[in-house]
């Protein structure tokens, strides 16, 4: 899917063994118009982990469009008041920098180190943004 982020991404680490996860907020366009005519928007929650999670957080930030690719994964769990619930999240496997850089060229860079590995791709260049 492509999109634009809703808000700059959130880094945080797991307790039991200190692994970088981040979170955001994907808009992501239908592909097709409404009865008005108009395209309507999902959003759409994307996480990812790892060195992929530390890339995200410290390289995208709201406004930026970016493509990912991951497994779609269902949670269910308890709010509150007791009622059960359940959220849809993306797991990024890829996540594919779009739009260009904010000081730079039209670019478009690659990360996929979903693997757990600690190396990753960028496209053009070797140096990171």
């Amino acid at each position: 899917m492509i999109g634009r982020l809703t808000r700059d991404p959130e880094l945080r680490y797991t307790a039991a063994e200190g692994v970088a996860v981040t979170t955001f907020s994907l808009a992501v366009e239908r592909p097709f118009t409404n009865q008005k005519g108009e395209k309507d928007v999902d959003f759409i929650r994307i996480v990812t982990w790892r060195k992929l999670a530390e890339i995200c957080a410290n390289y995208l930030s709201k406004g930026r469009m970016v493509a990912v690719e991951g497994r779609l994964q269902i949670n269910s769990y308890e709010d509150r008041e007791g009622i059960r619930r359940t959220s849809a999240d993306v797991v990024a496997s890829d996540v594919t920098f779009l739009g260009g850089r904010r000081d730079g060229p039209d670019d478009r860079d690659r990360v996929a180190p979903e693997s757990g590995e600690d190396n990753f791709a960028v496209q053009d260049d070797d140096v990171p943004f």
